[in-house]
């Protein structure tokens, strides 16, 4: 399938490393160039290693940046060092950065619940904010992905309610953002990813004795890999998926099946 992917330039939000660096070996592959987006100093050198790793092995143009992409002034840097660096307009628009704090909401202080929504909700907000402010003026239509997760609608018993709560915000957003700016030739779509083995399941799938208990009670019986969240995402920033927008995929293994 051609995804007339070649030349496109994407922001993954998140990316140096699990699933952001997943999505975004992906979308290189078919020829995409990808911004690397990392907030913190210290992700630094895996964000580097995930860009020059894109370039070495597909031939795109990749750059790291620095943004924390909760802070509303840090977003609009982050698209000027995508399109200075990338060298063209961005049309593809990857949110992924996000955090799973794992607490009971009774032993849970309101920091945590803030810090939580701030990172997966309000950095989808301020980047598809920035994205549509550059891409209506400019015409060119445009695919935002919102990365959310089947506990937005399973939600959890052990510990990830806060969690829970964002990706629900995260898909009811983009529902919504869908339909304002389908007008325009843009394009919005939520992908729900199963269990992943990255830093960020590490605290639940702590052992193999821990990863055998959970896939147990999974139809296809096995972990997800990052790729094939990736190739979801591709598919829905390619021409291909020119009649789907609004839409919540189910990338869960049969855990989800919606």
């Amino acid at each position: 399938m051609e995804l007339k992917l070649k030349g496109k330039k994407a922001i993954v939000t998140g990316s140096s490393r699990g699933l952001g660096a997943g999505i975004a070996k992906v979308l290189a592959r078919e020829g995409v160039d990808v911004l690397v987006n990392y907030a913190h100093p210290e992700s630094e050198e895996k964000a580097r290693f995930v860009s020059e790793s894109l370039i070495k092995d597909f031939g795109v143009k990749s750059f790291a940046f620095r943004s924390d992409v909760t802070q509303e002034d840090e977003i609009a840097p982050l698209f000027d060092a995508a399109e200075k660096a990338l060298q063209g307009p961005v049309t593809i628009l990857v949110n992924n950065a996000g955090i799973c704090p794992l607490v009971n909401i009774v032993d849970s202080d309101f920091k945590s619940w803030k810090d939580c929504m701030a990172i997966n909700v309000d950095s989808v907000f301020l980047c598809c904010r920035e994205f549509l402010k550059r891409a209506i003026p400019r015409n060119c239509g445009g695919r935002i992905i919102n990365i959310a997760s089947q506990a937005a609608f399973n939600g959890s018993k052990n510990g990830k309610t806060h969690y829970s709560a964002s990706k629900g915000a995260v898909v009811s957003f983009g529902i919504s953002l869908a339909k304002e700016v389908a007008k325009y030739n843009i394009f919005v779509n939520t992908v729900c990813p199963g269990m992943l083995l990255t830093d960020l399941t590490s605290i639940t799938l702590t052992d193999e004795q821990a990863v055998k208990k959970y896939t147990q009670n999974l139809p296809l019986g096995r972990l997800e890999d990052v790729s094939e969240v990736g190739e979801m995402v591709a598919y829905l920033a390619g021409d291909v998926s020119s009649y789907s927008t609004g839409a919540v995929y189910d990338v869960t293994g049969g855990m989800m099946s919606r």
